[in-house]
């Protein structure tokens, strides 16, 4: 079961990178402020759902 939320946390830490990026690419293209925004409000959420799953993985990791 842990295996499971380690991948799944491993896809979701990639998107944040991928979401940062991209945020900053567009900060310094100087592309829309809303834009900007967006990514960063996608970036918190994807950090708070890979945040869960690495807790989740380490509660069903330790034999609970």
């Amino acid at each position: 079961m842990s295996t499971a939320f380690n991948v799944l946390a491993a896809v979701f830490m990639v998107a944040v990178v991928v979401v940062l990026i991209r945020g900053l690419v567009n900060m310094l293209r100087g592309g829309p402020g809303s834009t900007s925004n967006r990514l960063m409000q996608a970036r918190v959420v994807l950090q708070f759902v890979a945040l869960v799953l690495i807790l989740l993985a380490f509660y069903f990791g330790r034999g609970a």
